[in-house]
């Protein structure tokens, strides 16, 4: 809020030069913070794909969990007005690779009633098939 009152202030007397460095310095928090939203759901759906492989199962707790995150994931990255992505599909695999680990020490904990440790868990997995399988998941059309 103290960012739009600075730029209301600089357009109001004229500098119009450092009016657009703050639009362009919102647009980067904007964006980070979309990024940010999108790695949180990528943790959650990592979870459950994890948990899926691992367990060779599913439960209709986890299927939901699944489909709220995909949604969430293809609402917050979709930019309404220009009928783009804050986030391309090359983009969303990096997201889903950061988001990969902290992933798997969190499904450590559900997985097989959390009696194993994330590195065990990450010899259960194929860690790369789970992230394709994410990224099928999530449309970009």
């Amino acid at each position: 809020m103290e960012e739009l009152l600075e730029l209301k202030q600089l357009v109001q007397s004229g500098q119009t030069t450092a009016a657009l460095a703050l639009i362009d310095e919102l647009e980067t928090m904007s964006k980070e913070d979309k990024i940010n939203k999108i790695y949180s759901y990528c943790v959650v759906l990592l979870i459950h794909l994890i948990k899926q492989q691992a367990e060779a199962r599913s439960t209709n707790s986890w299927e939901v969990s699944i489909r709220n995150a995909i949604n969430a994931i293809e609402r917050i990255n979709k930019r309404r007005k220009a009928g783009c992505y804050y986030v391309s599909q090359s983009d969303l695999q990096e997201i889903l690779a950061e988001a990969d680990d902290r992933a798997l020490d969190n499904a450590s904990l559900e997985a097989f009633g959390g009696i194993y440790n994330a590195a065990y868990l990450a010899e259960k997995v194929d860690r790369n098939a789970i992230i394709s399988q994410a990224i099928k998941l999530i449309s970009f059309a």
